[in-house]
């Protein structure tokens, strides 16, 4: 049996992609949730799940930048551009790629079919981040990543599989498939 949220790599038509390509950290972490879910819906569940929560609260007094589930919907609905710390970079029918407000993280959601479920009965959610490398290089050249990325990596691969798993938390306790 697999582990309900695991690291893979990016699809290859994953938003995400570009950063990396720039030179970027750039993770993704999948599962898989029974029912035919939007998109849409994936995006409300993610940005309103408990986990969320607590990081928008953290947010709206760390920088002043508050988000209300309200904003998450028109958010996961197109209508709105920007979340708390994040404006949108791209959206694809299945993909949203948001940008924080400083420019060094980006956080990527997309949908699909699980893999070999010719019949729909299940969706494949996909979490990912990219984290911009500081402008000064390493000692052999390359961009440097800094000591925050470092010491905080541990923490942020947890922390994804957390948000991930609490989105498919949600997604099945709301039991909307096909919604939105």
């Amino acid at each position: 049996m697999t582990r309900p949220v695991r690291p893979s790599a990016l699809p290859a038509e994953a938003l995400l992609n570009a950063s990396r390509n720039a030179g970027a950290f750039a993770d993704c972490y999948v599962c898989d949730v029974e029912g035919a879910f939007s998109h849409a819906a994936f995006v409300e569940a993610f940005y309103t799940t408990r986990l969320f929560k607590l990081e928008r609260f953290i947010l709206r007094w760390l920088v002043r930048r508050p988000a209300t589930d309200a904003d998450a919907l028109r958010l996961a609905e197109g209508s709105a551009d920007r979340f708390s710390a994040w404006r949108v970079e791209a959206r694809a029918t299945n993909q949203l790629l948001l940008a924080d407000f400083t420019g060094r993280t980006q956080s990527w959601l997309m949908v699909g079919p699980a893999a070999g479920d010719n019949a729909g009965a299940h969706t494949r959610l996909y979490f990912g981040s990219a984290v911009v490398p500081l402008a000064r290089r390493g000692a052999d050249g390359t961009p440097a990543m800094g000591f925050g990325f470092h010491a905080l990596s541990g923490f942020h691969r947890l922390y994804s599989r957390l948000l991930l798993g609490a989105a498919r938390s949600r997604l099945k306790r709301l039991g909307r498939p096909g919604q939105r």
